[in-house]
């Protein structure tokens, strides 16, 4: 036991425990609430599990904490801390379990991030289930909470890539008692009152942003949109097609319905969210007393995903972009919701002092990092909006596209003492600043200008993500040309200031509606030549997104239009193939010998 846990003061500045010994050190004869969760712990503003932890441990609550239970053997791991008084906490880790195991050519990868020294096998395979399933097993009368990537993104209907096949919610499969989805600080403080003060289970059904399965038929009723059933999906691919174009609506509006999917003999009910966080509350979230470092029984040890986010500093969440593989959105929401800059600025200070600190934030940024303070100029018109993205299939002509903010924010974090550099590492949207004519406004070119200057470590990554418009569309991303005038704008900047910057851009093979014939395409693109490219991903179908409907479906849920998809996975990889082929300018390996480790 290390100094700093003893050391439990007034604020609560201390780690939380993961071990009965450690439980003991802190005199505690109970704990409130336990929290499973498949990644190592890092008490860190990054990670779901501390940021939850965290939060509820201000109103008082005694949180313990087991990373990575072993599910293998007699299942001490579960049982070590006994039941806690309230209920116990689930998430798979910061990622799904299925993409955190499988590339997209559904290979085991041999390694994971957020394990101590990157070993892999350290989480089982539908890790939320697995670890709900044991624990009701052994504390069938203790409620279980589950939340995080994996279940949010699994609360409905949804294509999973690795058995594929259409699953229904995971509160069909997986025992627990209720869901919390998205961004759950409001929300787990709500329910943890709840059950802690026993209201009924209908007071505690109408708390906004959960999800839990009923038995019996759905009623009608104002307010509620009832989707087609699992059965209905599951027998009719346009169903699911349909079902997904409601959700993924209601998911982007200010004010959505609740919605209710029949299966089995019941049906899941989602509640609607509670409305994007205030810059106060979300103050409130970064102004907790994180440790900012790794539990101390990992000592000695690497964690690589907290290597890279140990000198980062989030900014704002969510993201308005409406990219059709991205599923920021549905976890994080459309509406931007920004920190204000005396509370990023109170960050930065902080950690300047930290002695393992060397003067550069890795990333000031966000899902999109400049997107920061961005929202509609009159939010009456965001308040009854339906669209999916305020920037395609072009910007929103309501949607304040000024960095002004941003810029001023990122002068005042570079005078901070102790900073020699804040680079931006998040990607950017060159559609926000620029147009196929020019800048958008008078702030745009100044940030182009000091993101390359002055916010650019090595080189300048983006997301063209395909050359071709008609690919682009299902990807609902902007034509390449305005990738073509980025280039222009960056090298007459690099140029005009004796840099050598470089810009790299990304891109995505066998996307639906891409063809070999893309790809070839893709390739030969005058417009690429002499850019260093090595940042390429095969598409992998993740539940709740618009892509993976289309990969399942074929069909296009925005019209119901078919979609071309490449399903054969050496054909898939012959579609990444010519990628390497213009890099390297040498044949292509064949097929199934590359994989791509790049993921966002």
């Amino acid at each position: 036991m290390t100094k700093e846990m003893l050391n439990i003061q007034d604020n609560c500045d201390y780690m939380f425990p993961t071990s009965k010994k450690e439980v003991e050190a802190l005199g505690w004869d109970y704990i409130d609430i336990i929290f499973f969760t498949g990644d190592a712990f890092v008490d860190h503003p990054s990670f779901g599990t501390a940021c939850i932890a965290r939060w509820l441990q201000k109103f008082g609550y005694r949180m313990a904490v087991v990373p990575q239970p072993n599910w293998r053997d007699d299942l001490r791991d579960f049982r070590k801390l006994g039941a806690p008084r309230l209920y116990f906490a689930m998430n798979s880790g910061a990622m799904d379990s299925m993409v955190n195991h499988y590339t997209a050519a559904k290979r085991l990868r041999h390694d994971d991030a957020y394990t101590p020294e990157g070993r892999a096998g350290q989480r089982p395979d539908y890790a939320v289930s697995v670890y709900t399933k044991i624990l009701k097993e052994l504390f069938p009368d203790v409620p279980v909470v589950i939340g995080g990537i994996e279940a949010s993104l699994r609360r409905l209907t949804h294509y999973d890539y690795w058995k594929d096949e259409l699953l229904p919610s995971i509160l069909e499969w997986c025992p627990a008692d209720y869901l919390c989805y998205g961004m759950g600080e409001r929300t787990m403080l709500e329910l943890t009152k709840a059950i802690e003060a026993q209201r009924n289970i209908n007071d505690i059904h109408k708390i906004p942003q959960i999800a839990f399965k009923m038995t019996g038929h759905p009623k009608a009723a104002d307010g509620v949109l009832t989707l087609h059933s699992f059965e209905e999906c599951k027998a009719d691919k346009r169903a699911f097609a349909e079902n997904f174009h409601l959700i993924e609506t209601h998911a982007n509006m200010m004010h959505p319905a609740t919605i209710v999917e029949p299966v089995g003999d019941g049906y899941v009910q989602i509640n609607p969210p509670y409305p994007p966080a205030t810059t106060e509350e979300m103050d409130s979230y970064w102004e907790l007393p994180f440790t900012k470092l790794p539990h101390p029984r990992y000592k000695g040890k690497r964690i690589p995903a907290y290597d890279m986010i140990k000198d980062s500093i989030i900014t704002h969440r969510g993201c308005f972009g409406g990219c059709n593989f991205c599923t920021i959105a549905a976890h994080q929401g459309k509406f931007i919701q920004s920190r204000s800059q005396e509370s990023i600025l109170g960050e930065v200070c902080k950690l300047a002092k930290m002695p393992e600190f060397h003067g550069n934030i890795s990333d000031l940024g966000a899902p999109t990092a400049n997107m920061y303070m961005m929202h509609g100029r009159d939010m009456s018109k965001c308040e009854v909006c339906r669209r999916k993205s305020c920037l395609f299939p072009g910007p929103c002509p309501n949607l304040d596209r000024s960095h002004k903010q941003l810029l001023e924010l990122y002068k005042k974090v570079d005078s901070v003492a102790g900073v020699r550099h804040s680079y931006i590492g998040s990607g950017i949207r060159y559609d926000l600043f620029l147009t196929e004519n020019g800048f958008v406004d008078e702030t745009s070119e100044p940030y182009l200008k000091t993101l390359i200057l002055d916010h650019t470590s090595g080189r300048l990554k983006v997301a063209p993500e395909h050359t071709e418009d008609k690919v682009l569309k299902y990807i609902a991303k902007p034509s390449f040309r305005l990738f073509v005038r980025l280039r222009q704008e960056f090298d007459k900047i690099c140029r005009e200031n004796g840099r050598r910057t470089g810009i790299v851009p990304y891109f995505i093979s066998s996307h639906p509606g891409c063809t070999m014939k893309d790809m070839e395409n893709l390739s030969k693109n005058p417009d690429l030549k002499g850019l260093y490219m090595d940042q390429v991903q095969d598409f992998t179908p993740t539940p709740m997104t618009t892509s993976s409907v289309m990969y399942y479906s074929g069909l296009d849920p925005r019209n119901m239009e078919p979609v071309f998809v490449e399903r054969d996975m050496e054909k898939k990889q012959l579609q990444k193939s010519f990628f390497f082929r213009k890099t390297t300018r040498e044949p292509a390996k064949p097929a199934g010998l590359r994989s791509s480790r790049h993921r966002r």
